[in-house]
C-alpha cells in the first residue's frame, strides 16, 4: 500500500521547467550578444568603407579640378596660338601692302635720282667745256703774250699787228665772260642738285610719316569697328575678334556645304551693314579703306559640282557676303572678297572643336 501510494503522489515539474527556461534565456542572450557584436563589426566596417568613399571621393574631385585647370590651361593655350597666327598672318599681309605702297614710292625716288644723275652728268659736261675753255683762254693768253713781245721786239707796229691784238683781247674776255656764265651755270646746277637731294629726302620722309599716319589712323577706326560690331552682335562664343580680324563660324551664316546665306545670317549681316554704314560716315574720304572678307573651310574636302573643291566654297562664301552688303548700301569699292580654302587654319588638330574652329569667315578694316 505504501508503495502504491508513493506511485500516485504527483510529479513536480517546476524545476525542469525553470532549469529549461533558464537555458532558453542564456541562449537568448547569447545570441542577442553575438547579435550586437556583430552589428558593432558590421557598423565599423561600414564606416571604415565610408570613409574610404570619401577620401576617394575627395581625390577623384581634386584629380578632375586639375584636368579641368589642365585642359583650360591648355585651351587658353591653342587659342593664343591661334591669335598669334592670324595676328602673324595679318602683320605679313599688312608688310605686303605697306611694302607695295614704298615700291611706289621707291620708284618716285628713282625717278628723282635719275633727274639727280642727270644733273650730275649736266654738271660733268659743263665742267668738261669750263676745262676746254679755260685751256683756249691760255692758249689765246700765251698767243697774246707771244704777239706782244713780238711787237716789243719790232721798232714798228703794223696795223695788222694791232687788229691782231685786240681781236686778241676781244676773244679773251669773251671767253672770260664765258667762263664766267659757266661758273654761273655750274653754281645753279650744283645748287638744284643739292635742293634735289634735300627734296628727295623730305618727300621720303613725309612718306613715311604719311604711311605711318595712315595705319594708325586706319587701325584707330578698324578698334572702333570692331568694338561697335562686339556691342550689336553681343558676346557669343560662335563670334570672335582675334587679332585684327573679326571671326564669324561659318555655321553661324551658312548652312552645311552651302554659300547660301541662312536666316539668322541674314539678321547678323544686316548688323554687320548697318554698324559699317554708321562708321564708313565717319571716316575721311582720302582714307582709302577696304572691309575685306575672307572665307575658309576646315581640311575635309569637297567635290560636287558646284564646289570642286573647298577653295570654291571658301570664295563662293565671302563673295555671297560681299554682295549681300552691296545690296545693303555699302560701296563696291568699299569691299573685298578672298577665299582660302582649307590652307590657313586656326587649329592645326583633326579633332570636331579644331574643325569647327577653321570653318570660319574673318573680316578686317585694311586698306588698299
Amino acid at each position: 500500500m505504501a508503495a502504491l501510494s508513493r506511485r500516485r503522489r504527483p510529479l513536480d515539474f517546476w524545476p525542469g521547467f525553470v532549469d529549461a527556461l533558464a537555458s532558453l534565456l542564456m541562449v537568448m542572450v547569447f545570441v542577442i550578444l553575438i547579435f550586437v557584436i556583430g552589428q558593432f563589426v558590421l557598423a565599423d566596417a561600414v564606416s571604415g568603407r565610408d570613409r574610404a568613399l570619401t577620401r576617394l571621393n575627395a581625390e577623384l574631385a581634386a584629380l578632375a579640378q586639375t584636368l579641368s585647370l589642365e585642359q583650360s590651361a591648355r585651351e587658353r593655350a591653342d587659342a593664343r596660338i591661334g591669335e598669334l597666327s592670324a595676328s602673324l598672318a595679318s602683320a605679313t599681309r599688312e608688310r605686303d601692302a605697306l611694302a607695295l605702297d614704298l615700291q611706289g614710292a621707291q620708284a618716285a625716288l628713282d625717278a628723282q635720282r635719275t633727274e639727280a644723275a642727270r644733273l650730275g652728268a649736266d654738271i660733268a659736261a659743263l665742267q668738261r667745256l669750263k676745262a676746254e675753255l679755260e685751256a683756249e683762254a691760255a692758249r689765246l693768253a700765251s698767243a697774246l703774250d707771244t704777239s706782244e713781245r713780238g711787237l716789243k721786239e719790232q721798232t714798228e707796229l703794223s696795223a695788222q699787228a694791232i687788229a691782231q691784238v685786240e681781236l686778241l683781247n676781244r676773244q679773251l674776255a669773251a671767253v672770260r665772260t664765258q667762263l664766267e656764265q659757266l661758273n654761273n651755270a655750274l653754281a645753279a646746277a650744283e645748287a638744284a642738285a643739292r635742293d634735289k637731294d634735300l627734296r628727295i629726302e623730305e618727300l621720303g620722309r613725309e612718306l613715311n610719316l604719311a604711311l605711318a599716319a595712315r595705319v594708325q589712323e586706319l587701325a584707330r577706326y578698324r578698334s572702333e569697328f570692331f568694338g561697335r560690331l562686339q556691342a550689336v552682335l553681343g558676346k557669343r562664343k560662335d563670334i570672335q575678334i582675334v587679332g585684327d580680324r573679326f571671326v564669324f563660324s561659318s555655321e553661324v551664316l551658312f548652312p552645311t556645304a552651302s554659300d547660301e546665306v541662312s536666316a539668322e545670317g541674314l539678321v547678323q549681316l544686316t548688323r554687320l551693314a548697318e554698324t559699317l554704314k554708321t562708321l564708313a560716315a565717319e571716316i575721311p574720304a582720302d582714307l582709302p579703306w577696304v572691309l575685306q572678307v575672307d572665307g575658309h573651310t576646315d581640311r575635309r574636302p569637297i567635290a560636287t559640282a558646284r564646289f570642286p573643291s573647298n577653295w570654291e566654297l571658301s570664295t563662293a562664301r565671302a563673295l555671297a557676303i560681299v554682295k549681300f552688303l552691296r545690296t545693303q548700301g555699302i560701296a563696291p569699292q568699299r569691299l573685298a572678297a578672298t577665299g582660302y580654302g582649307e590652307f590657313h587654319p586656326l587649329d592645326a588638330r583633326t579633332s570636331e572643336e579644331a574643325l569647327a574652329r577653321n570653318r570660319r569667315i574673318e573680316l578686317k578694316l585694311t586698306s588698299r
